[in-house]
């Protein structure tokens, strides 16, 4: 916790508090549904919560935003930003049902009101959204082609609406045909060495009517 306090001083008291939360709930299901591996879990807020909350650094989202996080698995990126953007609108999608269950339960737990959750494939979702995050569920070709069509028209972000995308490793090869992607790299924003060769990748999509 001592880390989110650190990059995030802004939080409110009742973000601590479910910030805090989030360890408690994800050991309990974590015993039950493994969705975590078990070296993560006692390394969850560096793994798995800051490494999510990457995404605030590069774009901070403005109220009434609509997210999609595609290939939620336990609920990363998705649940630590809709933690941290209270007033933003967060739909979570993966398509093995075990996975959704620990995000359902977790999500009751912290009360959190801006959350839906859906047990589907990607490909299957009917809505547009200012911004389609994850994390490195698949190659960037293989994504753009999941979401195509899901970017909502109008941009009202710094940053174009379109990818926010948490890839880890060289991405020269993966990225060469997106001349338009941006890569962040985290140790911009954090000095861990977790995040030596961890990145946000935005990638700008044109919408599609």
């Amino acid at each position: 916790m001592e880390l989110i306090h650190r990059y995030f001083p802004q939080l409110s008291e009742h973000q601590k508090v479910q910030f805090e939360q989030l360890e408690t709930l994800y050991k309990d299901w974590n015993l039950k549904i493994n969705v975590v591996s078990r070296k993560d879990i006692d390394e969850l807020y560096l793994r798995h919560v800051l490494h999510s909350l990457g995404i605030a650094k590069v774009q901070s989202f403005l109220p009434n935003s609509k997210i999609l996080d595609v290939g939620t698995g336990g609920g990363f990126p998705g649940i630590p930003l809709a933690i941290l953007f209270p007033e933003v609108q967060f739909h979570l999608v993966d398509s093995i049902g075990k996975k959704i269950k620990v995000v359902q339960e977790v999500s009751e737990g912290l009360q959190l009101e801006n959350i839906k959750i859906t047990n589907a494939r990607a490909e299957t979702i009917n809505d547009s959204y200012d911004f389609i995050v994850s994390r490195a569920v698949a190659q960037m070709e293989t994504f753009v082609r999941w979401i195509k069509g899901r970017v909502a028209k109008n941009s009202k972000h710094e940053l174009k609406n379109g990818i926010l995308y948490l890839k880890g490793g060289d991405l020269t090869e993966e990225l060469a045909q997106f001349p338009k992607a941006t890569i962040y790299s985290l140790t911009n924003y954090f000095e861990e060495d977790f995040f030596e060769t961890k990145s946000v990748v935005h990638l700008p999509l044109k919408y599609k009517g």
